[in-house]
């Protein structure tokens, strides 16, 4: 499997994903709801992950084109939101990730983003991969929840293509009846077959889409136990929407995880990973 490396902008440390690699962490509010909130969000997880030892990206949309409905809060738009990505980058130290949903978007996001992500719902828009792919950027690609973890190598031969080999792949969950995703563990060996390293979205995957009538609903307390799964199965990095109070997040809330329990999940699931690496490595 391919080694990944990200060049950040933000004139960090290279970070490499892939085998033998610390395991990456991408993590913020799932929206900007505000420039101060998502600097406070961001410092917190850089602290927690330098203590840690984990290499950290902050993620957050600028513009959230994909909710239930019309009156949802949908983010700062693309301009405002990616200043608000870029003075993060700057001033706090960290590579930046966030989604496009069209190819119209791309030139700007790239000039200030470390990782340009693709979401679910778009995995197989050619126009967009190319797009994107064309822009010389990491990629992060969202598998959908409609497609099968091995029908993903045409979306990644699709961007391969088009000149892109810094590709991740991310499960979020598959579709299973309607409201409700199932994680199927066997989907990240699959995937990571394709050569690409592997990222686990642990808020996403308890997601309940259009559970609440007029938005998505969520179960946080299977973060902890898919998590540690997803950990042990052998993922190269994972994907966190994190809030200070997900209560009265304006955006996921029921599926993302408290701020001031990130540190202790984190531990946890290092502890995972050094047990399951000492019993493959015969130690």
């Amino acid at each position: 499997m391919n080694t990944v490396t990200i060049n950040s902008l933000a004139g960090e440390e290279v970070i490499k994903v892939g085998p033998n690699q610390p395991l990456l962490l991408l993590a913020g509010p799932c929206v900007l709801e505000s420039g101060e909130m998502a600097w406070e969000i961001a410092q917190e997880m850089k602290a927690i992950t330098k203590r840690l030892g984990i290499p950290y990206v902050f993620k957050a949309s600028f513009d959230k084109a994909n909710r239930t409905s019309l009156d949802s809060f949908r983010g700062p738009g693309l301009e405002k939101g990616l200043r608000q990505l870029g003075r993060i980058r700057d001033e706090v130290g960290v590579p930046v990730v966030s989604d496009v949903h069209a190819t119209s978007q791309v030139e700007l996001a790239a000039d200030m983003l470390d990782i340009v992500q693709i979401p679910a719902f778009l995995c197989r828009q050619t126009d967009l991969l190319v797009a994107v792919a064309k822009s010389g950027k990491t990629v992060n690609l969202k598998k959908g929840q409609f497609i099968s973890p091995w029908d993903m190598e045409h979306a990644v031969n699709k961007l391969r293509d088009a000149g892109c080999e810094r590709i991740l792949l991310t499960e979020r969950g598959a579709s299973f009846g309607y409201n409700n995703l199932v994680v199927d563990m066997r989907s990240l060996p699959v995937m990571r077959s394709l050569g690409c390293p592997v990222i686990y979205d642990a808020t996403h995957s308890v997601q309940l889409p259009g559970g609440l009538g007029g938005k998505s609903g969520g179960q946080r307390e299977f973060i902890p136990p898919l998590t540690r799964a997803a950990v042990a199965a052998g993922i190269d990095g994972l994907f966190m929407e994190v809030h200070p109070d997900p209560d009265k997040a304006l955006c996921d809330g029921p599926n993302s995880w408290p701020l001031a329990q990130v540190e202790p999940l984190l531990r946890q699931l290092l502890a995972v990973r050094e047990a399951v690496n000492g019993v493959v490595n015969g130690q």
